[in-house]
């Protein structure tokens, strides 16, 4: 009985968490189809998800659209309309072409089209070729490895040092870095840019990559705590065996806080490769250093009434990192199931 109820308590959490998923999943599944849609099919009168067109028969040189025909015996066939008119019309049947014209009685207007699956794949096509996407993804992905490797870097060595050193004013300097998080950036927005502008910054990749070579509060803080979390035995353990403060971080600190700095490049990755208001800002009238967040901008003010387009490079723009997500999220669940200190 007791196995029973587990059993049916299964089933319904399983059930519950999938219906979740699926409510979760629906505007990027609504996405797809609109991006496989052309424009005359997304305006069409077929309001299926699917992306569809209106089946035709060829006969003497021409498309005929093939319908829904009831026919007296009660049966429903699908025949392609060959001749319309008001009272009955004239119609060819697609599997046997050579037959003689079928004529129906009564209005082809009620009659009900045939669909079928009809995915237009060109759409990608059009987008990759329509703003130069391969440019966009290269000055992307430049942006987000490099600032992210900074701000990765920067920020494990800062937190190594509030967790393992002691010098004075520590706690002072560590609750001053964690208050930042508190100051919008729109605060700062004037002054930086400002500060970038008469630097000669402005233009150039600068002041969208050098800032994240100082640390970050958000990836200190949580590195910092994982760091805390590592016994201060293998610290020692290291430097009896002669390796200094960064031989001990990037050999012995770092391979146990694999799943803190995945955390963190991830969050940071995501963050540069989606960052839009920073490009647009620095990089203005520099539509070649642009990444493709402001490249997307321009699409759709380009494609405004093109929804299966814009839908289009959309998903372009969103593939790699849907890829690096499902890449790293593996590495991530093994450090975290893996123990940090072999005992």
């Amino acid at each position: 009985m007791m196995t029973g109820n587990k059993t049916r308590a299964k089933v319904l959490a399983t059930s519950i968490t999938l219906l979740i998923l699926v409510f979760y999943l629906l505007p990027m599944l609504y996405g797809i189809s609109v991006s496989l849609k052309s424009k005359e099919q997304i305006a069409s009168l077929n309001s299926s998800p699917i992306p569809q067109s209106a089946k035709t028969f060829e006969y003497n040189g021409k498309n005929y659209d093939i319908l829904k025909v009831p026919m007296d015996d009660g049966t429903v066939k699908e025949l392609a309309i060959y001749k319309k008119g008001r009272e009955s019309s004239t119609f060819i049947d697609p599997e046997n072409p050579a037959a003689a014209p079928i004529e129906w009685k009564g209005q082809w207007r009620t009659l009900e089209n045939v669909w079928g699956f009809d995915a237009q794949w060109s759409n990608f096509k059009k987008a990759w070729t329509s703003i130069k996407f391969p440019i966009l993804l290269k000055n992307s992905a430049f942006y987000a490895i490099v600032s992210t490797f900074g701000a990765v870097l920067s920020s494990l060595l800062v937190a190594y040092g509030f967790a393992r050193f002691e010098f004075r004013g520590k706690n002072i300097f560590f609750v001053v870095l964690v208050a930042t998080i508190v100051l919008p950036s729109a605060v700062t927005l004037i002054p930086t840019y400002t500060m970038f502008y008469k630097m000669g910054w402005v233009g150039t990749w600068a002041p969208l990559i050098v800032p994240h070579f100082f640390a970050n509060a958000y990836n200190v803080f949580l590195l910092r705590q994982f760091i805390m979390g590592i016994p201060r035995e293998m610290d020692e353990a290291a430097r009896i065996d002669g390796a200094g403060p960064i031989r001990t971080l990037f050999q012995i600190i770092m391979p146990q806080a694999i799943p803190a700095v995945i955390s963190v490049t991830l969050f940071h990755f995501f963050f540069a490769w989606n960052d839009f208001f920073g490009p647009l800002i620095y990089l203005a009238g520099k539509p070649e250093l642009q990444p493709i967040t402001v490249g997307l901008s321009r699409f759709n003010s380009m494609y405004s009434t093109e929804a299966h387009l814009i839908q289009a490079a959309s998903l372009i723009a969103c593939s790699i990192p849907f890829l690096i997500f499902f890449i790293a999220q593996k590495f991530f669940m093994e450090g975290v199931v893996t123990p940090g200190v072999d005992k």
